[in-house]
């Protein structure tokens, strides 16, 4: 019970100190509300508070279903991230041509990239944030945390819509016939 109580005393003064440290990281992104990046930041910022309110109950009952279940979905979360990395990498090149300053620098790449896990989706990256996402509900299952994470979705969705706009623009024809052939965040369904 003490460290529960001490852990909820800090939970605030740290959501409010790692979000300005992620506010100054995406600060361009936010000085741009029409790229992609200012939409994940809200994304980034929802999974931050569902990860600070599950702390607290992070092993309790581990081993009933839905801590499982969490435990499954962060685990694929991770799978994703490298996968959605890894194929940047390997197979995106870094793109003089694409300097987009509200973009990290693994995002400008001068390649399409559709190998990998982006033959099947294309936001793997936005996909393992979606797991990690509904994976922290399922630590902590509460109203709250739910509709956290039902905006969190929103604001991934958001992204990955946005994102796509700009990989039209940019890479064009070669875009659209990548939307036609695969899916934004599962395979084969959606």
């Amino acid at each position: 019970m003490d460290v529960a109580v001490n852990l909820q005393a800090v939970i605030v003064p740290l959501f409010i100190v790692l979000s300005c440290a992620l506010a100054w990281l995406c600060r361009r992104q936010l000085l741009n509300p029409g790229c992609h990046g200012f939409y994940r930041f809200f994304a980034f910022e929802g999974i931050l508070w569902l990860f600070l309110n599950a702390l607290r109950l992070w092993h309790h009952n581990i081993t009933s279903l839905p801590q499982l279940l969490s435990l499954l979905m962060m685990l694929s979360a991770l799978g994703l991230l490298i996968g959605g990395v890894y194929g940047l990498r390997r197979y995106g090149g870094a793109s003089s041509l694409r300097q987009a300053e509200e973009n990290f620098s693994f995002e400008n790449t001068s390649t399409l990239v559709t190998q990998g896990i982006y033959a099947f989706i294309r936001h793997p990256m936005y996909s393992s944030l979606l797991l990690l996402n509904w994976g922290l509900v399922l630590k902590r299952p509460a109203l709250d945390a739910i509709v956290v994470a039902l905006l969190v979705s929103l604001a991934l969705y958001l992204t990955a819509r946005t994102e796509e706009q700009e990989n039209c623009d940019f890479f064009g024809v070669s875009y659209r016939d990548y939307l036609q052939r695969s899916k934004m965040f599962l395979p084969y369904l959606w």
